[in-house]
């Protein structure tokens, strides 16, 4: 049995144990919370790299210490030369999920690494960029050894990947998918990090990178050009929240999910349930999915083609009336769309309480597949998600942000703690959010136990058409018996602990000054501390 942690001196945690080490490691030197979690940003960029990249995108909730919470929306929108007629013209009817025209956004991550360095300094902080990026630089040209994860998708996805331009160079070894255990060299990538870290994190959109990444992609075919590059900035938004019995929570507003992560938790709260694990617990919060989902599907869109705010379906109002629209005894029909996603939460807290709570991805395991040459940076997919259709309320247009599944979470409690928590996993990500939640803060569970109990996932796992509950095998058989009486299609996994239900991680700053932290026995991270 794994316990919490606990800690004096500060904690990060990721769902890898270099990229948790890296941005401890940057604590321990005296930097804060926020300069410590760039430096685990990009580490777990060289180590996870099928979770995530350079050339994927970025959400931040950073809490300080004694101020409220800032937000940072570092989403890529779609190149000026991606409009419906790219597509169209050459007979597509749906965008392409993999290879360059699939690579049809800018990547945002590196501009909200920027954008919360500003807010580092205003706390107090003067690592340099250099000193943030040399572990993540040393990782990629002295080599990683791959984790079963990334063993485990590159053969799973091998025919979508192994032709993409670039792929197969870095990724594969003699043109085969590499074994767990087996050492990765990323030496164009270690070039990436060396450059950015002499010019400045900017060069990635508006110097001599930029040049190199606008023309690579441009010569593979994607639509983002270098005027795309130059105009990107990551911005500082107002995050969602609500308040709940005891505690206010926060997320990220559109285009990520974190309204529907806000509304499941309100509507639960609603529920009045007092106890954990029972069929009221597991079905209260998958009905509160579904009613969420049903509002995402609306509102997660680019914000600037909202006509209102969707933080009304935040207020105690709208959430009294949603909830009188979920049954406790029968399940509600199921499926709506579903969206799947890879992703790494990593999580933040140093000794004076500054809270990081941050979602790095490219979409899809390895993104779109490519890798921009003489830069080893993996381009994401995220384009994927938008319509080709001009009626939809997602349409592709140039200059438009995509849907976005992440959303990292945080929590202020009445008594004075504070929690940052998260995973990745797509159309799960809401639903672990408010398995932990729920679990820690409702029921009283201690941190690692509520990360480490069985979960469930409501909809489709990574390039699988299947929206059945699922459900890890853990679960007690009377209570799967419940669950299917009342309605749920439900599917037991083989699997006790399965990654595809997430890789989840928590970290709690009490009024005392002690740092609790959790990581997922479903991953490969850990929680490092001081």
């Amino acid at each position: 049995m794994i316990h919490t942690k606990r800690t004096l001196g500060g904690a990060c945690v990721a769902p890898h144990h270099s990229a948790a080490q890296a941005g401890r490691d940057v604590l321990q030197e005296g930097g804060n919370a926020v300069e410590a979690m760039v430096a685990a940003a990009a580490s777990i960029a060289v180590v996870y790299p099928h979770m995530n990249a350079l050339g994927g995108d970025g959400f931040w909730l950073i809490k300080p210490a004694n101020g409220t919470p800032i937000a940072i929306d570092a989403c890529g929108p779609a190149g000026q030369a991606a409009d419906i007629d790219f597509y169209t013209g050459a007979g597509e009817t749906t965008i392409p999920n993999r290879g360059p025209r699939a690579a049809l956004t800018v990547a945002g991550t590196i501009g909200g690494w920027q954008q919360a360095l500003k807010v580092a300094h205003q706390l107090g902080g003067n690592t340099p960029v250099s000193r943030l990026l040399a572990p993540a630089e040393q990782q990629a040209r002295e080599g990683i050894v791959v984790s079963q994860s990334q063993a485990a998708l590159t053969r799973a996805k091998f025919e979508q990947l192994a032709q993409q331009p670039g792929f197969a160079e870095v990724f594969l070894n003699n043109g085969q998918p590499p074994s767990e255990g087996d050492i990765l060299y990323q030496p164009d990538l270690a070039d990436t990090l060396a450059q950015l870290s002499r010019a400045g994190l900017d060069d990635f959109y508006r110097g001599d990178l930029a040049q190199t990444l606008s023309q690579g992609l441009e010569a593979l075919g994607s639509p983002v050009r270098r005027a795309d590059l130059e105009a990107f900035r990551a911005r500082l938004v107002e995050p969602l929240h609500t308040q709940l019995r005891g505690s206010t929570v926060y997320n990220l507003p559109p285009p990520t999910q974190g309204l529907a992560s806000l509304i499941i938790l309100g509507l639960f709260d609603r529920l009045n349930i007092t106890e954990g694990e029972g069929f009221d617990h597991l079905h209260g919060l998958i009905e509160a999915t579904k009613a969420a989902f049903t509002v995402r599907d609306l509102e997660c869109i680019d914000p600037d083609w909202l006509t209102d705010s969707p933080a009304r379906w935040l207020t105690p109002e709208a959430l009294n009336e949603q909830v009188k629209t979920l049954s406790m005894t029968r399940a509600r029909p199921w499926p709506n769309p579903t969206k799947p996603g890879d992703t790494v939460w990593l999580g933040c807290i140093d000794k004076a309480g500054n809270a990081v709570s941050f979602i790095q991805s490219i979409y899809w395991e390895f993104g779109s597949g490519i890798v921009v040459p003489g830069t080893g940076v993996t381009w994401q997919n995220r384009g994927t998600s938008f319509s080709l259709d001009p009626a939809s309320r997602n349409a592709l247009s140039p200059g438009r942000r995509p849907f976005h599944t992440l959303n990292p979470a945080l929590a202020e409690f009445d008594d004075g703690r504070t929690m940052v928590y998260g995973t990745m996993g797509g159309e799960g990500q809401p639903q672990t959010q408010a398995a932990v939640f729920c679990r820690y803060a409702l029921f009283g569970q201690p941190l690692q136990q509520a990360i480490t109990a069985p979960r469930w996932l409501l909809g489709r796992t990574w390039g699988d058409t299947d929206t059945r509950l699922k459900l890890e095998n853990r679960f007690d058989p009377t209570l799967i018996n419940q669950l299917r009486n009342a309605g749920h299609d439900v599917e037991v996994l083989d699997e006790a602990f399965s990654d595809t239900l997430g890789h989840a991680g928590a970290l709690v700053h009490r009024p005392d000054g002690v740092i609790e932290g959790a990581a997922d026995p479903r991953a490969d991270g850990l929680v490092a501390t001081l």
